[in-house]
């Protein structure tokens, strides 16, 4: 059985709702990660790519020094799918965990910009 595509707006409207990071472009949802450099770019990628192995569903990525550009949709049914919100939400709940603003043992990184690898908030 084949999964089910969402319209435009459809997407636009679960974007808007699960993940206002992400935008829907060319019919890709796609969201940009900032970070502080090549160290930062590597983390991301790395990390983007255990995710998508482990759900056998592989985005296509982007990078430069200081960002990378994930973009989700499913190729064999040839549009955006439960399976692209479920990995964006895996993707971004990884890159954008900062342990330091919770309540817990693990404090982050420090405010120090030699320990710097992501830059959080707002997608460009």
């Amino acid at each position: 059985m084949a999964a089910k595509t969402y319209s435009d707006a459809e997407v636009e409207d679960r974007l808007k709702s699960e993940l206002p990071t992400w935008r829907l472009e060319d019919g890709w949802i796609r969201r940009t990660y900032k970070t502080q450099g090549w160290k930062g770019t590597l983390m991301v990628i790395n990390a983007v790519g255990h995710l998508a192995e482990a759900a056998f569903h592989h985005p296509d990525i982007t990078a430069s020094y200081a960002w990378v550009e994930v973009r989700l949709m499913n190729h064999a049914a040839k549009g955006i799918t439960d399976s692209d919100f479920a990995l964006a939400k895996m993707i971004e709940q990884m890159i954008m965990w900062q342990p330091g603003k919770e309540d817990g043992p693990l404090q982050g990184t420090p405010d120090d910009p030699r320990f710097a690898y992501i830059k959080y908030g707002k997608s460009s």
